[in-house]
């Protein structure tokens, strides 16, 4: 999901005009318009996320956030106004600690543990602005300074406030008031020579000199051409210059391809939409188990390339990252060797244990076609673990002996220590899960993991702090001071208000006011109307002539209106009265609502806020499912034909989890006092009081005994339920709880029958599968709401899962369900721990089917 943020500058020099007549504030707006509309073409522009800040000190120069609409967007961004100064080092600080503000908390930078390139959150800063002087309340600055102070937790992390995803361009604005005579130039848009212009280079982007509005739109063609997934990275070369084959004229002195600085695409996986990866890049530093603190990494990997050609390796089913580097001197060189079956090794320097170099994490190779050149990240120091890795899979058939392991395990004291979990997840691919110990170091000490939650902790709580200031202004005073006289009544209260205002009036005698009157000067009338300007009314000639009449209406309204406390400023219906555009503006009344409570019941679903529709429920937190707890209507879609219907007339669905109490094992049935009819004639009223029966009953059946030989019977057996196939031919006396012998009729009547007490064994088998399935249902949704829950305390879920019922196919499908459902929320400790456990299910089933064969 890009994120576009647009930094406009609201200095008082945009307002300036051009020869096309509009201001240069008017010129940006129309850009960014522009921009939208351009970037909308592409399919991918849906997950967008679009930023506003302005030029205003913070939080109010942060006009559209993390958590505003894009209606919000388009409001602020028209009514923008050119006051103030070029403050730009501030608001661009501004821009970067607002794009880093959620990053501690999703953990995407990985301090410590190497930089993944697949964990990125692309954004493109667009700067707008005029070029002219950079100036702040402490004078005039020639360069570009940003604040070094921040509120922003873990900003100490990294050197640059910048992040290694995120790029700034510049639109420096140079249209000239009047007209040129002489034609544009053709071409391309040159850079300006503002100093804004050193601040993009060094982020991966550049400023564009705009003297047109042609070359604007060219430049808005370009910079959505720029939206792109990949991170930045500093190429620079190691060693000496590759051996040119020929005579070739010998250039001296550093070359435009020795260091480069450029992006890497990292392409988002097709079907998931998410990069995805396996090797990070290493960290320029050994962890130190001692260590209390990380030291601060740069934003940008400085990684260096050997010329020395190398043999490309790669190894069957061990996986490897791959990156197209974007088109730079360096990607023109390599192409131009013409020489795709040969690389080039990348270090990153201090990464290993010893030497200063390092060792190679992959290479530079140009493509079989020679159309670019591609990164391949490879486990670190490849040239020795993958050869090991080859014989693993080909001469030892993953059966590794004691010479290999011992190679392995000096590789393993060479490797950086975070390099352990992308190793072990290989593994398991490959087949070989076993290979590395589960208690190997991940090389973070103790206080410095400690030191990350609580800054996790912190960048929370002002992420926070943040959305929630976002659109809230200072509003002007709108309301008029006014005398308080402390704990006395107004005088709109007195009984003798009317002959006080015939007194002030001078119709009436002069009465006496109350001495000493309390002044708060945090004391207003609030005005209904905003646009209604406080008057004084000390000089009527102040009054402008068009707004006699109205200041006449409203000091006749409040003079008749006099028995009333509060003074009217306008018209009852007035109150209401709201601008058709500002009507679904839903997002903004929101922002002005006090924070809610807190829900008193946390596990239910949180309701959505909906403009005209507050009841509506979040989808995303119910989960619902047709065997899921929340499914209240009939349940009677699946029933076969020869099953039992459901009482006539519909009547209210059966409950879930309420076993009737005849039955529950151990209790027998009992009849009522009259003579119950023929089974097949009223099957369904039989069922109303047995419950499931069998269908294929005959009148044939023997009748059983009444209710009182049935009742005052000492012979019957404990549990009737316990009954099973085989052991039926066994006892051939009783059959589902049921006497074959013939006995007589209470009430006389020999041809005629009672319903069977107890169930036949297929139908309670088959109770025992319903029940068996139904409490597999609660499990699933109980183990979704652990799995929901952050922390990684995961001893409920295991606890859950052992509970499972069915067979092992049925439990291994339930597992990999939960599987899928911990990937859903990203809990890799989580999937690690439960394929651990489904490895476990699969070894005890072949191991009892090993003892079955015996």
């Amino acid at each position: 999901m890009p994120v576009i943020l647009f930094l406009i500058d609201t200095s008082a020099s945009m307002n300036q005009r051009s020869h096309l007549g509009t201001t240069y504030l008017d010129i940006a707006k129309g850009a960014v318009e522009t921009f939208l509309k351009l970037r909308s073409r592409d399919p991918a522009s849906r997950g967008d996320r679009y930023m506003l800040v302005s030029f205003e000190e913070a939080p109010a120069g942060i006009k559209a956030g993390w958590k505003d609409s894009h209606a919000t967007f388009m409001t602020e961004l028209k009514n923008l106004l050119a006051v103030g100064l070029t403050t730009f080092g501030q608001s661009l600080r501004t821009a970067f600690d607002l794009l880093n503000l959620n990053r501690l908390v999703s953990g995407i930078d990985n301090y410590g543990q190497g930089r993944n390139p697949f964990f990125l959150e692309p954004a493109i800063i667009v700067a707008i602005t005029d070029g002219s002087k950079l100036t702040s309340t402490s004078g005039v600055q020639d360069e570009l300074h940003l604040p070094l102070t921040t509120p922003l937790p873990g900003s100490e992390l990294t050197k640059e406030p910048f992040r290694w995803d995120q790029r700034l361009f510049s639109l420096v604005l140079r249209i000239p008031g009047h007209a040129s005579l002489e034609p544009e130039p053709l071409g391309g848009v040159p850079p300006d020579a503002s100093p804004v212009t050193p601040m993009c280079e060094v982020t991966g982007g550049r400023s564009y000199s705009v003297f047109s509005q042609r070359m604007l739109n060219q430049c808005l063609e370009s910079l959505v051409q720029k939206i792109q997934s990949g991170v930045v990275i500093n190429f620079e070369k190691t060693g000496p210059d590759p051996a040119e084959d020929g005579p070739v004229e010998v250039k001296c002195g550093p070359q435009p391809w020795h260091s480069c600085h450029k992006l890497i695409y990292v392409r988002p996986n097709p079907k998931t939409g998410v990069p995805v990866g396996h090797w990070p890049i290493p960290e320029s530093f050994w962890p130190d188990q001692n260590s209390p603190t990380l030291p601060p990494r740069m934003a940008h990997p400085q990684v260096r390339f050997s010329c020395v050609d190398s043999e490309p390796m790669v190894v069957d089913k061990v996986p490897f990252d791959k990156y197209e580097l974007e088109p730079s001197p360096l990607t023109q060189y390599i192409l131009e060797r013409k020489s795709p079956h040969t690389c080039w090794q990348v270090f990153v320097s201090n990464s290993a244990k010893y030497g200063d170099l390092g060792q190679p994490f992959g290479y530079l190779k140009a493509s079989t076609a020679l159309n670019c050149v591609n990164l391949f990240v490879m486990p670190y120091n490849y040239p020795v673990v993958l050869p090991l890795l080859d014989d693993l899979i080909r001469v030892h058939k993953f059966k590794p002996t004691v010479k290999w392991r011992q190679s392995f395990e000096t590789y393993l004291k060479t490797m950086p220590p975070y390099f352990i979990t992308p190793l072990r997840k290989a593994l398991r691919m490959m087949g070989a899960p076993n290979l590395l110990a589960e208690n190997m170091e991940y090389g973070l000490s103790y206080s410095v993991v400690s030191y990350l939650k609580k800054l996790s902790q912190q960048a929370k709580v002002e992420a926070d702090r943040v959305c929630a200031l976002v659109g809230k202004k200072p509003g002007p005073e709108g309301g008029s001071k006014l005398r308080s006289r402390g704990s006395a009544f107004s005088l709109a209260h007195r009984k003798d208000f009317a002959q006080l205002l015939q007194s002030i009036t001078g119709d009436g005698p002069a009465l006496p006011l109350e001495s000493n009157p309390k002044e708060f000067s945090g004391f207003q009338l609030a005005v209904l109307n905003k646009a209604l300007k406080p008057q004084g009314l000390r000089n009527p000639y102040d009054i402008p002539r068009e707004h006699l009449l109205d200041q006449l209406s409203r000091m006749r309204r409040n003079l008749v209106n006099a028995g009333v406390c509060v003074l009217r400023g306008q018209d009852q219906d007035q109150l209401h009265s709201v601008p058709i555009a500002q009507m679904g503006n839903y997002q903004d009344f929101l922002k002005q609502c006090p924070a809610p409570l807190r829900e008193a019941d946390p596990d239910q679903p949180k309701r959505l806020h909906t403009f005209g529709n507050p009841f509506k429920l979040d989808k995303k937190a119910m989960m619902v499912d047709e065997a899921d707890e929340f499914v209240t209507g009939t349940q009677g879609k699946g029933k076969r034909p020869g099953e039992p219907s459901s009482p006539a007339g519909g009547g209210a669905p059966k409950r879930r989890r309420c076993m009737s109490p005849l039955l529950r094992p151990g209790r027998a049935y009992t009849p009522p006092n009259k003579t119950p009819p023929r089974v097949p004639d009223n099957l369904s009223s039989v069922e109303n009081h047995v419950g499931h029966l069998e269908a294929d009953r005959t009148p044939d059946t023997e009748p059983s005994p009444g209710p009182e030989s049935a009742a005052s019977s000492p012979h019957l057996p404990k549990n009737h339920l316990d009954v099973d196939e085989e052991e039926q031919p066994q006892e051939p006396t009783r059959e589902n709880g049921q006497s074959n012998e013939e006995e007589p009729s209470v009430g006389g009547e020999e041809d005629e029958q009672v319903a069977p007490r107890y169930p036949s064994p297929n139908q309670l088998k088959k109770m025992r599968k319903e029940e068996g399935q139904e409490l597999n249902t609660e499990l699933r949704v109980l183990i979704t709401k652990e799995i929901r829950k952050p922390g990684r305390r995961y001893e409920k879920i295991f606890y859950l899962l052992k509970q499972i019922q069915g067979s092992l196919e049925t439990r291994l499908i339930f597992l990999q369900n939960i599987i899928k459902e911990a990937a859903r929320f990203k809990k890799r400790v989580l999937i690690e721990q439960l394929e651990n456990f489904l490895e476990e299910i699969h070894l005890r089933a072949n191991s009892m089917n090993h003892l079955d064969g015996f």
